[in-house]
């Protein structure tokens, strides 16, 4: 049962959800009444139907014809990042928060974040932590984020490290507009490349609660979309230090961040392919976890095929393994062995792991 909450008004909202839809209706409505059944009740839920040829539209015009606070808005097919500067251009609220359509807000999200933001006028920009879960809503586990202004940003210029989940944020409004929005060219890093920027002119800070459950499922796994979002990092990163140092932003008047780019920005193709092989393996292992094996099979495969010439032999030796556990696991014992093989050649000391690790009995453990 959908909440009423009757006839539409001009009354200004305290925050603008803002949502992006392509494609979506698997999870669709499990996300959409996280938000509707918030025990904060004064938000818009702005969300823009980027141009999906399933039934996402239609689920979200029931839901928009029940609720007022909903405003659905269907555009021609342009992307997650034009999607999201659409919603917020669009927001009216004091505030902006971030929503996917594949997760589960908690009810008690969006009061504790604006209550903090009230009480913390000097923060722009405020997360939470996660409950990864699969496909099913089966709890895998707890992830979070440093809390402090300064470990963040630490964590964002120099681990290269994203400290946000994206659909746990709230900011303020203005900080979007001086920030500039989300940058098209920095595709599968948008939010990376946008904290950065916020950074330079507003605190940022995390909440210990879990604000969110964050869906893993096979979609999210394509390796041009890792190779980009990787070298979109990488850019986002570099240019981010530059500023600091007093040079203008080098992305200013990029397309498109190629390989070529990088390079002659100082980051040479080995460097690139060993941080988009870390980059893979550290989600092919969260696809493991999630349970979506085929998947971080099919993904392991191409990231061989994309070449390990410039990774370390450990690491190289660790995916083989990979792939001999999910080949064991589809009861391919010769392929499997024969990946396991390759794993001994390039690093004997993978030998001497317990047999129980090829085994895999324990979808919920990060066994890759």
């Amino acid at each position: 049962m959908k909440p009423g909450i009757g006839s539409k008004t001009m009354t200004t909202p305290i925050v603008s959800v803002v949502m992006s839809v392509f494609n979506g209706e698997r999870f669709l409505a499990e996300a959409v009444e996280s938000i509707l059944y918030q025990d904060f009740l004064d938000f818009e839920f702005i969300i823009i139907d980027d141009g999906s040829t399933d039934d996402s539209a239609s689920i979200l015009d029931s839901y928009q014809d029940c609720d007022a606070r909903i405003r659905v808005y269907h555009e021609e097919h342009s992307g997650l990042v034009k999607s999201l500067n659409r919603g917020c251009e669009l927001a009216r609220g004091k505030y902006i928060a971030r929503m996917d359509a594949d997760d589960v807000a908690s009810k008690v999200r969006l009061a504790l974040q604006v209550s903090f933001m009230e009480a913390h006028p000097e923060i722009g920009v405020v997360g939470g932590s996660v409950e990864w879960i699969n496909a099913v809503g089966e709890s895998l586990y707890i992830s979070t984020n440093p809390t402090e202004d300064g470990e963040i940003k630490a964590d964002l210029l120099f681990r290269r490290r994203c400290a946000f989940w994206h659909p746990t944020v709230v900011l303020r409004r203005e900080v979007f507009s001086r920030a500039g929005g989300y940058r098209c060219t920095m595709i599968g890093a948008e939010d990376y490349d946008f904290w950065l920027r916020a950074a330079e002119n507003f605190q940022l800070a995390n909440l210990e609660t879990v604000l969110v459950k964050y869906r893993i499922h096979s979609s999210q796994v394509s390796i041009q979309r890792r190779i980009h979002q990787t070298r979109a990092t990488l850019a986002a990163q570099l240019a981010a230090k530059r500023r600091m140092d007093g040079f203008p932003d080098l992305l200013d008047g990029v397309k498109v961040i190629t390989s070529e780019a990088l390079v002659a920005w100082g980051i040479s193709i080995a460097e690139q392919r060993s941080e988009v092989f870390s980059d893979y393996r550290k989600w092919i292992r969260i696809m493991c976890n999630a349970g979506e094996y085929d998947s971080a099979l099919e993904a392991a495969r191409e990231v061989l095929e994309e070449g390990v010439e410039d990774v370390e032999r450990w690491q190289a030796a660790d995916l083989h393994l990979t792939i001999a556990q999910l080949l064991w696991r589809k009861r391919q014992f010769l392929g499997s062995a024969t990946s396991a093989v390759h794993a001994f050649l390039l690093r004997p000391l993978v030998a001497g792991r317990p047999v129980k690790r090829l085994l895999m009995v324990r979808p919920k453990k990060i066994f890759c």
